[in-house]
């Protein structure tokens, strides 16, 4: 059973509903957010909801340098790691990526550059240990790139590379890593956005799927799966029709 879990970003929505999962069945719990306030409410909660233990340790992920002091606390409050969850991550504004080209690259950095060195950093620690899973948030987004979305889009798609290295690179080493896509979830950081009802999730819906991923050990996950058909078609879209669609 997975019992010593780090989460990152563990005050998004989707990762706030993985953890409520694993505290009901008594899980040890480290939490990394960037807010204080907010953590400390999750955390409240989820012992409230039966975790044996919950420690957190506050941090922005794009201060890397902080990552392996981290690492050390985690170990401190964990000991052996059977699972870390990489969550955190911001949705763009798209329009001012196009135009502000600073914007543009705080924002990758927010969802490529300091996730990729998270991974990197929980990947020398795991394949140390021999065992676990690393599991990544990434999106549908990052199958392909789309005028409404593509630098959000782009960020993703590296995560997705790095991932996929990464599953080779640790497999031998007996660590199991997981992609894992959704597609829309009602959380706060929507919450702006007209999404298409039909095909937008709850954060318990794609939870439930992501923990059935991680102790199945899938490779890549799409939530909710039907995403998985959706992206497939939107992939062998030929360049010189996709580019005239709008998407």
């Amino acid at each position: 059973m997975t019992r010593n879990i780090i989460i990152v970003g563990a005050t998004s929505g989707i990762a706030q509903a993985v953890a409520r999962r694993y505290a009901q069945k008594g899980a040890r719990l480290f939490l990394v957010a960037k807010d204080p306030v907010k953590v400390q409410a999750v955390a409240a909660d989820l012992r409230a909801r039966g975790a044996s233990a919950v420690e957190v340790f506050v941090m922005d992920m794009n201060d890397t340098s902080r990552l392996t002091a981290m690492l050390q606390s985690a170990s401190q409050a964990l000991g052996r790691m059977d699972l870390a969850l990489v969550a955190h991550g911001t949705l763009p504004d798209a329009e001012r990526a196009r135009m502000d080209v600073g914007y543009l690259v705080q924002q990758f950095r927010t969802n490529a550059e300091s996730v990729i060195a998270c991974l990197a950093s929980l990947a020398e620690h795991f394949q140390t240990q021999g065992s676990g899973v690393l599991a990544v948030i990434g999106s549908v987004a990052g199958d392909r790139g789309r005028a409404t979305n593509y630098a959000y889009g782009a960020a993703k798609a590296a995560v997705h590379a790095f991932a996929s290295g990464l599953r080779a690179q640790l497999f031998r080493h007996g660590v199991h890593v997981v992609t894992i896509k959704p597609g829309f979830v009602a959380t706060q950081m929507t919450a702006q956005l007209d999404l298409p009802s039909a095909l937008t999730a709850q954060p318990d819906t794609v939870a439930a799927r992501i923990e059935w991923a991680i102790e199945a050990r899938r490779n890549v996950v799409y939530t909710p799966g039907f995403w998985w058909l959706i992206m497939a078609v939107i992939r062998v879209i030929p360049e010189t029709l996709f580019k005239r669609l709008k998407l």
